[in-house]
């Protein structure tokens, strides 16, 4: 796939030039999103995920052809995959949720003009079409049995767009995913069914928004460093001159030292090593990704295969959990909640069971990790997937673990990079 730089700048060839005026683009941007209202002239969610999947796309091929350097821009490896090669997939399905809810948007706008009659006509003014419209008229209009009115199930319903619809085959998947929108609904601040309905919306589209951005902004941004820093170094790279020269802010070097020499050490360990935080139970985390380069360098001069395999993994993992513990959190349960939004941790809970993601040609979904897992309650009443939350950490880290077991079984499948998506409601 040919990789079309948005915001080149003339005169520079170099396939990975654009990566600093990115990460400088994005780090900004970020800093005005979390602090202040959005404005008209800043990129709108689906711009930035356009971005921002472009940029992890750039760094999973440049880090990707250090680990093999048979590696192509554009083509495919069946060295197992480094973090950065699972990036663009997730940031991927965060801008198909944000297309949801441009859908959902869409509905109410049309709505505050004039409300519809039929869940079908809702649909229809949104432009909804293809193999989604079914179910999400058949969960709407379940949502409208539970008192809903019409273009708000309509709304509610469209965010689901994306989704793994096969999970809402189940009965009981289906039922619990209906009563849980309709009681967020029902505890949305505002009055009118349409500021209700809105707040559900928001609510989803930030959430995806600001997750996207804080971890671009700290774990892309610190590829993008160390891959320019590496760049400049002259001599041979080693993890030890990565432990000793490569400086991220806020890391300490004998955390990454110690992290580091953990991971080579415990490498091969079966399970791999995954509770983080009980192997460093003071560490700052970000000393981590210092960490995970020098273990991928290391990886690049193991001397088998399976050696190179292990180290990749072990610094996948150490990335992971900064990604997870320390990025995407605070988004998922805010220390403070907005007033004009429902609660962050309740709309990812209703949603969790639908999840999926395509990892190139594979698909990974939330219900094939719940029903792979033993019943938590033990009763039949209640479908697996919908025992869990996203929001939760370990519900989101063990299942993302589960992701990375199913990818190492075919790494060349994540190679097979997305096409970002355009926001078509852009100017």
């Amino acid at each position: 796939m040919e990789i079309h730089d948005p915001i080149a700048r003339p005169g520079r060839s170099s396939p990975h030039s654009f990566l600093r005026p990115l990460a400088t683009a994005v780090l900004g941007l970020a800093v005005l999103v979390m602090a202040s209202p959005a404005r008209a002239a800043d990129p709108t969610p689906l711009e930035d995920n356009r971005r921002i999947t472009l940029g992890y796309i750039q760094i999973a091929y440049e880090l990707g052809g250090l680990l093999d350097p048979e590696l192509e821009p554009g083509g495919s490896s069946d060295v197992r995959p480094n973090w950065f090669v699972f990036a663009p997939h997730a940031s991927q399905t965060g801008g198909q949720g944000m297309l949801g809810t441009a859908i959902a948007r869409r509905v109410i706008g049309a709505a505050r003009g004039w409300p519809s009659f039929s869940v079908h006509s809702a649909l229809d003014r949104a432009g909804l079409s293809g193999p989604a419209r079914t179910t999400v008229e058949r969960l709407a209009l379940e949502l409208v049995l539970r008192g809903l009115p019409i273009d708000s199930a309509a709304s509610i319903a469209s965010l689901a767009t994306a989704m793994n619809w096969a999970a809402l085959a189940d009965p009981r998947t289906f039922t619990t995913t209906v009563v849980r929108f309709a009681t967020l609904y029902w505890s949305a601040p505002g009055f009118l069914p349409l500021d209700k309905t809105e707040s559900v919306v928001i609510t989803l589209e930030r959430t995806l928004h600001e997750g996207n951005l804080a971890i671009f902004t700290d774990i892309g941004g610190s590829a993008i460093l160390y891959l320019d820093w590496r760049r400049g170094v002259s001599g041979e790279v080693t993890p030890e001159r990565v432990l000793t020269e490569f400086v991220l802010p806020g890391t300490s070097a004998q955390e990454a030292r110690l992290a580091y020499e953990y991971g080579v050490a415990h490498a091969n360990d079966t399970p791999r090593p995954y509770r983080i935080g009980e192997l460093f139970p003071v560490m700052n985390w970000k000393s981590l990704l210092v960490a995970a380069f020098a273990l991928y360098e290391e990886a690049r001069r193991a001397p088998t295969p399976a050696a190179r395999d292990a180290l990749i993994a072990m610094g996948n993992n150490y990335v992971a959990w900064r990604e997870q513990h320390d990025m995407a959190q605070p988004v998922f349960t805010p220390s403070v909640p907005r007033a004009d939004e429902v609660s962050r941790s309740a709309l990812l809970e209703v949603i969790t069971p639908v999840l999926k993601t395509d990892f190139g040609t594979l698909e990974w979904t939330y219900a094939d990790y719940a029903y792979s897992q033993p019943d938590r309650d033990g009763s039949i009443l209640t479908a697996p997937p919908t025992e869990y939350n996203w929001a939760v950490f370990w519900d989101r880290w063990t299942g993302i673990l589960y992701a990375f077991d199913r990818a190492y079984e075919d790494p060349s499948a994540l190679w097979a990079m997305p096409e970002p998506l355009v926001d078509p409601t852009a100017g």
